[in-house]
């Protein structure tokens, strides 16, 4: 007489198939993923900036990302806006923007050269000053002659030059000769004196 199998050998497939979706999940295998976690999250964030889209390899944020590019309008818009700062505005605002206590403002720092929107600066060097005017909280009060002889390009080039001047602590965009041109032709005739402080601020920068 045969003997029959002995069941107990082995497992039914439908029990096999159980005990393997039971199974725990290694110790060591949650420590390696969290430590290629960790790994990732620090190298993103010494490399790219914490994820941000602007900073990229080798820089590590968007500051030092900035402090090595070229300044906006090209290095020979800058040198050539300097240039022409050294012949028309050095004698009243000094070589280095700080300007003449209680006559002349200074450039380094001031709220109005540093306007997102170039519209009040450029009617300023366009048209001139006159009367007291407010920077940083000191009031300075001297006449600004008008620079309306100066070409577009030179004055896109002195306001980029003084706008992106780093070492004065400023960092405004940089203004191009179309901008100039588009404030000189709606001023010419409706504006042809000097300005106020009162006048510029009643308009918006952006005009």
């Amino acid at each position: 007489m045969s003997e029959q199998p002995n069941s107990t050998l082995s497992p039914a497939p439908q029990e096999a198939s159980s005990s393997v979706s039971n199974a725990t999940v290694p110790v060591w295998l949650l420590v390696l993923l969290f430590l290629l976690f960790y790994w990732g999250a620090l190298y993103f964030d010494q490399n790219s900036g914490w994820f941000s889209p602007e900073v990229y390899k080798p820089y590590s944020s968007v500051e030092q990302l900035n402090s090595f590019q070229i300044r906006a309008g090209g290095s020979e818009v800058f040198e050539h806006g300097k240039a022409v700062y050294n012949k028309t505005c050095v004698a009243c605002h000094q070589a280095t923007g700080q300007g003449s206590a209680g006559q002349f403002p200074p450039l380094t720092g001031s709220d109005w050269v540093n306007e997102k929107e170039p519209g009040r600066v450029i009617r300023l060097v366009l048209q001139g000053l006159q009367g007291p005017i407010t920077v940083k909280g000191q009031s300075f009060n001297n006449t600004m002659v008008p620079w309306n002889i100066l070409s577009d390009q030179d004055i896109a080039a002195v306001l980029t030059y003084v706008r992106q001047n780093k070492d004065w602590g400023n960092d405004a965009p940089a203004v191009t000769p179309d901008q100039v041109k588009a404030v000189r032709e709606k001023i010419q005739k409706t504006h042809p004196t000097a300005y106020t402080a009162a006048e510029l601020l009643n308009i918006s920068p952006a005009e």
